[in-house]
């Protein structure tokens, strides 16, 4: 499934009808335990803290999205979720890899906090590289192998 990275901010959230219903309904299909509040309260209270969020798309919809809150040194990643529709076909996996990319050329790190991280959550990020910090606080992108080879 070839997926693209879409972001969407304040401004694309208040002017592209489509990215909001998009938005919500990623949203919407979220574990329950996942949301505490509504929704719309959800990604409003994302947007107004100055968050974006980051979002795979496919034949211009979006199907799955994670929250990005960012600092001068990394990227925090908060409440990634895909459309019931479209889990267990590689979307949140690409999306990761297409966030890493974008933090990466930006010279940012990528993170992901530990605290209440459910378990599937935990297994999908050690797959994708990314390693528990020695404080215990967040996972981080591992760097990846140099040389490419045996040593």
């Amino acid at each position: 499934m070839p997926v693209t990275l879409h972001h969407v901010d304040q401004a694309a959230w208040a002017s592209d009808m489509q990215v909001r219903h998009d938005l919500q309904r990623i949203y919407a299909d979220a574990p329950v335990e996942r949301l505490s509040v509504p929704v719309d309260e959800f990604i409003r209270s994302h947007l107004d803290a100055g968050d974006f969020f980051s979002c795979a798309r496919f034949n211009d919809r979006l199907l799955g999205a994670v929250a990005v809150r960012s600092d001068a040194q990394a990227w925090w990643l908060l409440e990634l979720c895909v459309r019931k529709t479209t889990r267990r076909r590689g979307v949140g996996s690409r999306l990761l890899a297409l966030v890493s990319s974008s933090a990466r050329s930006q010279g940012l790190e990528l993170r992901v906090p530990a605290s209440q991280l459910p378990l599937p959550d935990q297994l999908l990020l050690s797959r994708l590289g990314y390693r528990l910090h020695a404080t215990g606080d967040y996972f981080e992108l591992a760097p990846p192998l140099q040389g490419g080879g045996n040593p």
